[in-house]
C-alpha cells in the first residue's frame, strides 16, 4: 500500500469543540518518525455518530471493539498498535490472532468500509485525525498517560483503560489535563456500570450497616514464576519492540513479559496489585465516599516476590489504608476476592456476578436503599458515548480513578522504605518524608520521551 503522510490538524466537526491547545498537557518530545500505512480517510461521518480511534490492539482492546461496534452511535474509524500481528500463545496459525492487521480486518467485516480506517503504528497520527471524536487507549499501562495527554491535546475525548497511568505523576498530569480542557473521560472501571456493585456501595453511603469498621479488598496474586517463554529473544517480524517499549525501559524482549505478561515487570505494569486495584479499591473508595479524597496512613506489610528475576512485581500482599472516620481498608491477596465490608449492624460482600448481604431484603429491587443514590449505568461504554453528547461527567472519571489507585502507589513506596507512610489527600503528598514524597512522584522517562 502506498505510504502517505497523515497531516495533523484540527477538528472542524459543528458538533465538536474546537481544538484545545494544551501543549503542557501533552509533554511529549517525539522520537523518529516510525513508517505507517493508513488507509485513505473518506468523508467525515455523521453527526449522530462518534468517529473512535483505538489505540492498542490486543485483547482487551478486541473487547472494547466489540463493545463500540455494538453502538449505533459509534463509528470506528482509526486504529493502532505497534504490532501489526501476534497470536494469544504466539503459536503461528492457531489461536485469535490480534494486532493492527486483524483488528482493521474485524472493524471492516462489522462496519463495511464505512468513509475508510486509519491504520496506523503512530499513536500521535491517530489522535491528530480529523475524523476522530474519542480516543480508546488500551495499551499497556506505561503508555495510558502519553497517548490520553496526546489525544487531550488534540482535542479528544478518552476511554483509557485502568489502571488510569503507571506512575502516580502521571495519573496527576492526566486528571489535571481532563479538567482544564473538560475533556469527556472515562476509565475502563467498568464494575461502576454493574448493579450489584451500585446496590453495595448505596447500603453503605445510607447507613444501613452502621459505622463501618473494616474493608476488605480481596484482589489475585500476582505471577510466581515466568508465564511464558522466559528465554531472551529477538522480537517478532510484525513488531516494532523499541516503540512498545517507548517511555519505558528498554528490556531484552522475552515472551515471559511481553504480550499478557508485561504487567508482572515494574518497567511496564505494577502487577496484578495495579491491574485489580482499579477495580475493587475504587468500590471500596465510592462506598466509603472518599473516591475524591484518599486516606491518612498507607502500609505495606508482608509482600513476597517470586523468585524469577523476569518479574518485580508482588506476589502476595497486604496494604493497609486508614481514613479520617476512623475505616481502614485492607487490599490484599489473603482477603476473600471482591469487597467486603463489616459495619456495626451488619455486613455486604460484592463481586462480579455475586452479592450478599446480612439482611437479605437489601438485595431485592423493591428495597429502596436511601437518598444517597450514586449515577446509574448499566454498559460502561454507552455511558462514555452518551456523555460525549451531553458533555456530563463519565462514571468512572479521571481523577476518581487516580485516588482509587493510590494507595497501590503509596504502597509500592511503603514497601520499598519499610515504614508507613502519612499521607496529605488533599495536597497528595506525603506528609514527613521529603524522601518518600520524592520517591512516590519520580517518573523517569526513556530518551526521547518526557
Amino acid at each position: 500500500m502506498k505510504e502517505r503522510t497523515v497531516v495533523l490538524r484540527p477538528q472542524t466537526m459543528v458538533h465538536r469543540r474546537n481544538l484545545l491547545k494544551l501543549g503542557a498537557a501533552g509533554m511529549l518530545v517525539p522520537p523518529a518518525v516510525h513508517t505507517t500505512t493508513a488507509s485513505a480517510v473518506g468523508p467525515v461521518a455523521a453527526n449522530d455518530q462518534v468517529q473512535v480511534g483505538v489505540i492498542g490492539l490486543g485483547s482487551r482492546g478486541y473487547n472494547l471493539i466489540d463493545s463500540f461496534l455494538s453502538k449505533d452511535n459509534a463509528i470506528i474509524t482509526a486504529v493502532c498498535d505497534v504490532d501489526h500481528l501476534h497470536y494469544r500463545d504466539r503459536d503461528w496459525g492457531k489461536g485469535l490472532a490480534y494486532g493492527l492487521n486483524p483488528a482493521a480486518e474485524k472493524i471492516a467485516a462489522s462496519q463495511g468500509n464505512q468513509g475508510g480506517l486509519l491504520k496506523t503504528s503512530d499513536f500521535r497520527r491517530l489522535c491528530g485525525s480529523e475524523n476522530v471524536d474519542a480516543v480508546v487507549v488500551a495499551t499497556p499501562d506505561h503508555w495510558h498517560a502519553l497517548c490520553t495527554l496526546e489525544a487531550i491535546g488534540n482535542g479528544k475525548d478518552v476511554y483509557c483503560e485502568k489502571p488510569v497511568t503507571h506512575t502516580f505523576t502521571e495519573g496527576q498530569r492526566v486528571y489535571r489535563a481532563v479538567k482544564d480542557a473538560k475533556t469527556v473521560f472515562q476509565t475502563g472501571s467498568q464494575q461502576r456500570s454493574d448493579e450489584k456493585f451500585r446496590r453495595a456501595v448505596e447500603l453503605v453511603l445510607n447507613g444501613h450497616l452502621g459505622q463501618i469498621q473494616s474493608v476488605e479488598v480481596g484482589l489475585p496474586p500476582g505471577y510466581d514464576s515466568p508465564q511464558g517463554d522466559p528465554e531472551p529473544a529477538k522480537p517478532p517480524v510484525f513488531l516494532d519492540y523499541d516503540f512498545w517499549c517507548g517511555p519505558a525501559p528498554f528490556l531484552p524482549y522475552m515472551r515471559a513479559r511481553h504480550h499478557r505478561w508485561w504487567r508482572g515487570h515494574r518497567a511496564y505494569g505494577g502487577g496484578v496489585l495495579m491491574d485489580w486495584i482499579g477495580h475493587h479499591n475504587d468500590i471500596a473508595h465510592w462506598a466509603l465516599g472518599v473516591d475524591r479524597g484518599g486516606p491518612n496512613k498507607v502500609e505495606a506489610v508482608d509482600w513476597t516476590f517470586p523468585e524469577t528475576p523476569i518479574y518485580n512485581t508482588p506476589h502476595h500482599y497486604e496494604i493497609r489504608s486508614e481514613y479520617d472516620d476512623g475505616s481502614v481498608i485492607s487490599i490484599s491477596t489473603r482477603n476473600r476476592a471482591g469487597v467486603t465490608f463489616k459495619g456495626e449492624r451488619g455486613n455486604v460482600f460484592v463481586n462480579r456476578g455475586k452479592l450478599e448481604t446480612s439482611d437479605e431484603s437489601w438485595k431485592s429491587r423493591s428495597f429502596l436503599p436511601g437518598l444517597k443514590r450514586v449515577k446509574e449505568s448499566n454498559d460502561h461504554v454507552k455511558d462514555f458515548l452518551d456523555c460525549v453528547k451531553s458533555r456530563k461527567e463519565c462514571i468512572a472519571p479521571a481523577e476518581v480513578a487516580h485516588r482509587s489507585i493510590t494507595p497501590g502507589h503509596l504502597g509500592y513506596v511503603s514497601w520499598q522504605l519499610k515504614r508507613p507512610l502519612l499521607w496529605d489527600a488533599v495536597n497528595e503528598r506525603v506528609k514527613d518524608d521529603i524522601e518518600a514524597d520524592e520517591l512516590l512522584k519520580l517518573n523517569p522517562y526513556r530518551v526521547p520521551w518526557s
